[in-house]
């Protein structure tokens, strides 16, 4: 395809192995006790920090398609724009602008949902009841609930996720409050809206990657079946498990189920419509399977209720998962792998599970599978199933082994890894663990330098955003941990192994991770095509 071609760059083709690194969740903060990687130990990385092609790479709000500078990054858009190498509109935008105009109510999906409540079904919303504007966004919610009232719907129910990880990690009530009290508001002597349960995100529903099964069960059990531990309302629910355990923090908060008189008030029934609000996909695709498919074998269901089943957007492009759903997704394509495999040059790309979709996936523009399967290979290391505070050095070192594997095999022209550890600790707020996992990718990042520089590569380290470089929040004196993204920016260092000086820094004003997809192209000797955010090096 014309459209696909790159151009060798004047002079001999670079044919050195370039490998990218991508250290998910570390930023460059404040030089602070509470910055887990200025009190790490990371000889590695601050010598990296002081070579001569290096710049800070900005990884939130509109510069990975987000809607303000408000909007703290995410491995999501991170990875679309790293890959996509132009800033495309991502989630909240996308929702913000369909719910403004209307369209989120024009189309098909939303007439199904009319039709089922029409017809006396209940209309279910599941999803992440917070702010974060990660995953979802309860404005969303709100807006969705509005139109249901509007439209007469006689029954309404709404499975609540708890968040605490792109949100202070404690403060599920601040968004489970105002949303009991919504739903009250909405309801009257012929509408019926109430919350019918819930969990937190890590061990209800919204797993990914095929990582643990088990929580998009507990989800299935408490939100389809009404089994869970009973309270009368969601806010009780939080409340008791505060009580009960003070170190309970949201994400990992038991299962609960709303019920009257021992009767759960809000099964998922035949001929109920369904609606997953989350805008992101990730986390979003294992409940739409549950939902979806009748040969389903990851757990039992027990039934299979008959439901019109939506998602916010659609999931999973080259799956089509789900089948239905409300929101047109981005258009991703000329992604820099598709460049990469029409010019013939092979890639590698590995994480373990919690962040392998990152580096396919995301990186490939919201879509599953090989570009070209003879050209690349995709590795996944399973991760271990276990809370990330108690084994922070994850599999950062198996993932590094596969690496120098497939560099010294010499098969490979463009290499890609994930390092999740900043990102998936950083989100426990333990402290000790977060160096830890900070300290991990430093040893790993030392071996990686040795085996690019044996090889006579090119060594390239970013991240996606920031997390680990700020650990908690300080209000009246009191600490309390920081368990979301950052706004920071990230480091972007290539380290040229191969040649003396073959490359310079560009002039490139306020640089993002949309830049780096042209720049990994210039590194292997060709021309970024036109529409690609500029290089932030050029040949000399």
């Amino acid at each position: 395809m014309t459209e696909l071609t790159l151009k060798s760059l004047p002079g001999a083709e670079i044919a050195s192995p370039l490998v990218l690194v991508v250290m998910d969740g570390i930023g460059i903060g404040a030089e602070s006790a509470n910055n887990g990687v200025h009190v790490s130990y990371t000889p590695v990385l601050d010598g990296l920090l002081k070579e001569r092609l290096q710049v800070r790479l900005k990884a939130h709000g509109p510069a990975v398609g987000l809607p303000s500078e408000d909007d703290m990054g995410n491995s999501e858009v991170g990875h679309n724009a790293l890959g996509a190498g132009r800033i495309i509109f991502q989630g909240a935008k996308l929702v913000n602008e369909a719910i403004a105009s209307g369209d989120i109510f024009l189309g098909d999906a939303w007439q199904k949902v009319e039709e089922r409540a029409e017809d006396g079904g209940t209309v279910h919303f599941i999803g992440l009841v917070s702010d974060g504007k990660v995953h979802s966004h309860i404005d969303h919610l709100y807006a969705l609930l509005e139109r249901c009232a509007e439209e007469g719907f006689a029954r309404v129910r709404v499975h609540g996720l708890l968040d605490g990880r792109d949100v202070g990690q404690r403060s599920a009530l601040d968004y489970f409050k105002p949303l009991e009290k919504k739903l009250e508001s909405l309801s009257s002597a012929e509408k019926d809206y109430r919350i019918a349960s819930g969990g937190g995100r890590m061990v209800t529903t919204m797993d990914r990657y095929n990582a643990d099964w088990s929580v998009v069960k507990n989800g299935w059990d408490a939100h389809v079946l009404g089994k869970g531990r009973q309270f009368s309302k969601a806010t009780e629910a939080i409340t008791t498990y505060y009580e009960e355990n003070p170190d309970t923090t949201d994400q990992y908060m038991d299962s609960f189920v709303v019920a009257e008189e021992g009767s759960p008030v809000g099964t998922i029934e035949d001929g109920d419509a369904v609606v997953f609000f989350n805008f992101r996909g990730d986390r979003a695709i294992e409940l739409s399977r549950a939902f979806e498919e009748e040969d389903f074998s990851k757990f039992d269901r027990q039934r299979f209720p008959d439901v019109f089943y939506a998602g916010m957007m659609e999931y999973d492009g080259d799956a089509k998962i789900p089948a239905n759903y409300l929101i047109e997704p981005p258009v991703i394509g000329r992604t820099i792998s598709e460049y990469l495999c029409a010019a013939g040059i092979t890639s590698y790309a590995v994480s373990e599970t919690q962040k392998y979709g990152h580096v396919t996936y995301f990186w490939n523009g919201n879509k599953s599978g090989y570009i070209d399967k003879n050209l690349e290979k995709f590795v996944e290391i399973p991760s271990d199933i276990v809370n990330f505070d108690k084994r922070p050095w994850m599999k950062a070192d198996e993932i590094t082994d596969t690496v120098i594997e497939a560099l010294e095999s010499g098969d490979y022209r463009f290499l890609r890894l994930n390092f999740p550890n900043g990102d998936m600790v950083g989100h426990t707020g333990v402290e000790a663990a977060v160096r830890i996992a900070v300290e991990t990718v430093d040893l790993c990042l030392s071996r990686l330098v040795k085996a690019v520089k044996k090889a006579g590569g090119i060594l390239v380290v970013t991240a996606d955003h920031g997390n680990a470089e700020c650990m908690w929040r300080e209000k009246d004196d009191e600490k309390s941990p920081m368990v979301a993204h950052t706004k920071n920016p990230v480091p972007f260092v290539v380290c040229d192994y191969g040649g003396d000086k073959r490359f310079a820094l560009t002039d490139v004003d306020a640089p993002g991770l949309a830049n780096v997809a042209a720049t990994l192209i210039t590194l292997l000797g060709y021309g970024p095509p036109s529409d690609y955010e500029p290089s932030l090096i050029r040949k000399v």
